[in-house]
This record gives structure tokens, C-alpha cells and sequence, in this order.
């Protein structure tokens, strides 16, 4: 509103003023009028940048809300167990003797000579005496009993189906729960054609003075050395422990642990029976940086699993006169089917996914904010969950992380180029979601194959069910859907470890046992969180699948594999020059010490 100045004080000037007739303004109205402007024009000024500030501390309490500063300190997101540091004395003696030079050439010599035994397990080995392949496994327990004395002049062995190994530790306080221990005897076979690929030979051994190189190095025998170096030197200490401590070790987890650890579990369960084990530790989860952070994830969890075989016959005859679609044809046909039609994925909030997510969100400081603010919003919101899959599921390793996957992965058909086939077969490997069941994907598929079916006129069997006539007599053959390679070899998704309340005991241990390690294998204050510990999920399957009525559904998927150590050189892992550094190992062998001592003083478990 217009305003006036006289005699020092302002006034409003009434409208009817305004619209008077007035004389030409004198200098000194004139010096007035400029100075209102200049007074308007500061008002205005001030106005805009306080509401500039005020826009700017919107934002920087935004900001701020979705930071990771503010999300560090967010319990809800991802609460963190305290570091558990075992009070044994002994802990510190075996600590600072792991980090001389003379341990050092020890653990080297004891994983690169493990690695020197090819125990090599296939797909397509025979019954145990009659198959000579599963020798190599008797020289590799003559090597483990010559480089490990204590732990074979203390625990006892009992040797199940010929290779499977089962140690006892014996404790001297019946009235507490075992543990379990488990790892892996056998490594997977190196391609013939690709050893000359390999920096040093695959079964060497070779260390370079930073790391050890061979098939096994990284899975799984640092895995089983680390856990024998780990007894043995808890052994030289005169360490006896008041839980018993019980070790697994099957020979064919890379094949499917029919021979190992599905004889050893039978074994246990007749010896100790149902869940008498307080929890179980088996390989799994790594150390590794996400967004910034380094984490540590330990498996809760697997995805289930199945060989889906897809047989189709028809008609044979001579490949002059054909038909419009042969049997080849036909069961090409049909996997495009599967191709054109993966699994729905979705996110949810009760997926082993979800609470990494959770975890990374709260820690990870290099986090995009549109991630965050997405991972953040979705606890309480529908919409913000669906964006957040959007943006997940972009990468095709989180979709096949968190929904059923297909892999076609194996075909035959035919015998000659001028006979039309009578047979032809397919195997479509699934990995089941945690959300899902091996019958749901067995209908998904059989549901999706029964138009197809009558299109080309087949009788449809399903895993022993009849889908169609198989007495129709216009069938032109026929389409089977079973196991592939033998009857129930599938597998459920496994059930999940409990993270949080008072079932969760097994992992809070794991947890502080972690970090623990972590800290003081490189010498950081020990009661500090310098790693975050965060449920995951392996993408593949263990031997602990044969283990689920050993424990109360306390299973922990997690060896302390430093995958940080892996930034420059690939570790090789099922490839060609695979290999561990020894820094990696040593804190392999701390953590399983540490594991043990932790565990041996708990009462809560």
C-alpha cells in the first residue's frame, strides 16, 4: 500500500489522496519517493531470501532425514549386535602368534598342500568302491592326518560312506548343545583344455609370496584347512573345550551330496538326533563393499531347486518325407515357451533381500539418494516398494537374487541327419524363491505347457500326473515332464535363520564373532563397528541342505571369505587361476578360532 513520509513518521496515504489532483513534486518529495523505492525494493529482497532460506533448510533437513549420518544411527533399519570379544586369555596368544612370519609359512604349507590332492567330484560319479575317481579322496585324508597330528590324537573320526569325515570334539559339559561345523572335501574339475590357461598349474599349490594359487583355494578346502588350523593350534595351547564341537566334511557338494553329506547327516542324526546341534556354520556368505561400506553376510537362507527334464517323442522316419514339426522341432517350440515367459518377480518385505537392502540403506554412504529414499519409504509405503523394484530389478542379478529363475541348460535329440528323431529331451534348471514352492513351480510350468501340448496334438504327463489322454488314439506322441537325473532330487527353499529376538542367538554370536575378527585381524579398536553385519542369501546351495533336521532351524551360512582381498586379481572361483591371498586365510583361521572360543563360553545358545 502506498505510503508517505512527513515530519519523520510514516503514513498510509488514504486512495481518494492518491487520486487527487496534485502540483508537480518538489526535490525534496522527490528525494522521498526515492527512498520508498529503495526501502520496497529492500523489503522485497529480504522477503526472497528468507524464503531462499527457508527452501534451503527444507532441503537440507531432507538431506539430512535420508543421510547416511542419520540412517547410521537408525536401529530400525539395521540393528547391529555388539562386538563379542572371548574372554578366554588364550585368544590374544593365538592372535598375535597367527601374525608371525612363522605362522604364516605354516598356513601356506597347509592349504597349498591340500590343494596338491585333485579331488576332483562329477556330475556323473558312480557308487562309492566303484568308481575309481573317488580315490584321490584317500590320499587327501592320508595328507590331513599327516599335517593336523593334535586333531587326530584328540577328536575322534568316523569315516561315513568310505570319504565322509565326521570329527568329534568332546566337551566336558554334556548339558550343552553342539556345535556343528561343516566344509567341503571336493572341488570342482578343471576343464582339461583350459590348464595351460591358468598362471601357475591348477593343482600346484603355488604360493607367490602374496597369494596361493590352485583349484580349492577359495572353495572350498580354505574353508576346511582354515577350520583344522584353527583346532589345531587351539591345541597347542592345551585349549579343551566345555561344548562338544562336531565337524563335517562331505566329499561331492559340488555334485549333490548324495555320497557325502546326505550319508553324514543320517550318520548325526542317528548319533545325536533330531536338532541337537545349537546351530551350524557352513561356507556362504563373504566380506565385500557395498556402496561404500563394507559388509559382511552371512546366509540365512537358500533358494530351493530343480532339474526339470522335458522329454518329447514322435513319429520317426526318413528326414526326406518330414513332417511339418519334428520331435526336435516340437521341444524347441516348447523352451521358447519358457524363454517368453519368465517367473513374475517382485519385492517384498518379508525376502532375506529385503532386510540386505535394509542394511545397506542405513550404512552404505555412496548410496544413490533415489535408492535410499525409496529403500527408506517402503517400510511404510505400497507405492515406494513397487519404485524400488522398478529400480532394482533393472540389473538381472537381483532379479534372479530374489524370483525362481529357468536356465535351459541341457538338450539332446537325434541320432543322424537323414532320420527323423524319435526322441528328443531337454533340462531346465530352476532356482526357487524363498517365497515359493517346488509344487508352484511345477504347476507354473505344466500350466504353461498345456496349450502347446494340444497344439501339437501330444499326450501330457507331469511328474506321474496325466494332464491329457495318453490312450487318445490321434496322438500324434507324447510330452514328459519329471526330475531330471533322479526321483525327489529337488529341494525346498530352506527355512529361514532367525536375525532378531530370542531365537536369534546364533546369529548374534556370528555377529560379534565378526566383527571381533574384523577388528582385530587388523589391529582397530576392538569394540568399534568398523564392518556392518547383514542377513544374505548365496546364490547357490550347500551342503547344509542335507542338514535341516540337525538344528532348530539355526543354520549360518558364512566362513569369513575377505572378497576385499579380490579387488585387483579375480579369485578364480570355479574358473581358471583360482586362488586366495594368505592374508585372507589368516583372518579365515582367526575367525573359525575365534568362532570356537566364542561359542564354547556361551550359555545362551
Amino acid at each position: 500500500m502506498p505510503v508517505s513520509i512527513q515530519a519523520g513518521k510514516t503514513r498510509i496515504l488514504p486512495v481518494s489522496t492518491l487520486c487527487s489532483p496534485v502540483s508537480p513534486p518538489t526535490a525534496r518529495k522527490k528525494r522521498v519517493y526515492h527512498f520508498i523505492g529503495l526501502l520496497l525494493i529492500a523489503v522485497v529482497v529480504v522477503n526472497h531470501c528468507q524464503l531462499t532460506r527457508f527452501n534451503s533448510l527444507v532441503k537440507n533437513c531432507k538431506e539430512f532425514l535420508f543421510s547416511n549420518d542419520y540412517n547410521h544411527n537408525n536401529e530400525k533399519l539395521c540393528s547391529q549386535y555388539d562386538v563379542l570379544v572371548p574372554k578366554n586369555p588364550l585368544w590374544k596368544i593365538v592372535g598375535e602368534g597367527i601374525g608371525t612370519e612363522e605362522f604364516k609359512g605354516r598356513a601356506v604349507d597347509w592349504l597349498a598342500g591340500a590343494i596338491q590332492v585333485p579331488t576332483e567330484s562329477y556330475d556323473n560319479l558312480g557308487p562309492i568302491g566303484e568308481d575309481p575317481r573317488w580315490e584321490t579322496f584317500k590320499q587327501f585324508h592320508e595328507y590331513l592326518f599327516k599335517a593336523f597330528p593334535l586333531v587326530h590324537s584328540t577328536l575322534s573320526l568316523t569315516k561315513v560312506n568310505t570319504y565322509g569325515l565326521l570329527y568329534e570334539w568332546k566337551g566336558t559339559d554334556s548339558s550343552l548343545k553342539p556345535v556343528l561345523l561343516a566344509a567341503h572335501q571336493d572341488v570342482v574339475p578343471v576343464e582339461p583344455r583350459t590348464a595351460a590357461d591358468w598362471t601357475y598349474p591348477p593343482y600346484s599349490g603355488h604360493f607367490d609370496g602374496t597369494r596361493i594359487w590352485g583349484r580349492g583355494a577359495s572353495d572350498d578346502k580354505s574353508g576346511l584347512i582354515g577350520l583344522m588350523s584353527a583346532i589345531e593350534i587351539l591345541l597347542e595351547g592345551d585349549f579343551k573345550p566345555e561344548r562338544t564341537f562336531v565337524l563335517a566334511f562331505g566329499c561331492d557338494e559340488e555334485a549333490s551330496s548324495r555320497f557325502g553329506a546326505q550319508q553324514l547327516a543320517k550318520a548325526m542324526l542317528g548319533i545325536y538326533g533330531r536338532n541337537a546341534f545349537a546351530f551350524i556354520v557352513d561356507e556362504g556368505g563373504d566380506i565385500s563393499e557395498h556402496y561404500g561400506t563394507v559388509f559382511a553376510t552371512p546366509g540365512v537362507t537358500e533358494k530351493g531347486y530343480l532339474d526339470l527334464r522335458i522329454d518329447v517323442t514322435s513319429p520317426g522316419g526318413h528326414s526326406s518325407i518330414p513332417p511339418n514339426h519334428t520331435t526336435i522341432g516340437i521341444l524347441s517350440r516348447l523352451l521358447v515357451e519358457f524363454e517368453n515367459n519368465p517367473f513374475p518377480v517382485e519385492m517384498s518385505t518379508d525376502s532375506v533381500f529385503y532386510e540386505t537392502l535394509q542394511c545397506y540403506a542405513g550404512y552404505g554412504t555412496t548410496m544413490p539418494s533415489d535408492l535410499r529414499k525409496a529403500i527408506v519409504r517402503s517400510v511404510y509405503s505400497k507405492k515406494a516398494l513397487k519404485r524400488l523394484g522398478d529400480i532394482l530389478f533393472e540389473n538381472p542379478a537381483n532379479v534372479a537374487l530374489v524370483g525362481t529363475t529357468q536356465a535351459i541348460d541341457l538338450i539332446q535329440g537325434g541320432v543322424k541327419s537323414n532320420a527323423l528323431p524319435e526322441q528328443a529331451y531337454a533340462v531346465v534348471n530352476h532356482r526357487i524363491s524363498t517365497r515359493s514352492t517346488v509344487l508352484e513351480v511345477i504347476k507354473h510350468d505344466t500350466d504353461m505347457l498345456k496349450s502347446l501340448a494340444y497344439e501339437f496334438n501330444l499326450t501330457f504327463i507331469s511328474f506321474g500326473e496325466t494332464i491329457s489322454d495318453v490312450h487318445a488314439p490321434s496322438a500324434y506322441g507324447s510330452l514328459v515332464l519329471s526330475d531330471a537325473f533322479m526321483i525327489n532330487n529337488s529341494l525346498a527353499p530352506a527355512p529361514i535363520t532367525p536375525t532378531f529376538g530370542h531365537r536369534a542367538r546364533p546369529y548374534e554370536l556370528l555377529s560379534g564373532t565378526i566383527q571381533a575378527t574384523y577388528n582385530s585381524h587388523r589391529g582397530l579398536e576392538l569394540e568399534s563397528h568398523h564392518v556392518v553385519v547383514a542377513p544374505g542369501m548365496p546364490t547357490g546351495n550347500t551342503d547344509t541342505r542335507r542338514y535341516w533336521d540337525l538344528s532348530d532351524g539355526q543354520i549360518l551360512r558364512y566362513n569369513h571369505r575377505n572378497s576385499l582381498a579380490f579387488k585387483d586379481v579375480a579369485g578364480g572361483m570355479h574358473t581358471i587361476d583360482e586362488n586366495l591371498p594368505v592374508e585372507a586365510f589368516l583372518e579365515m583361521i582367526w575367525f573359525f578360532t575365534t568362532l570356537i572360543l566364542n561359542s564354547d563360553e556361551s550359555r545362551n545358545l
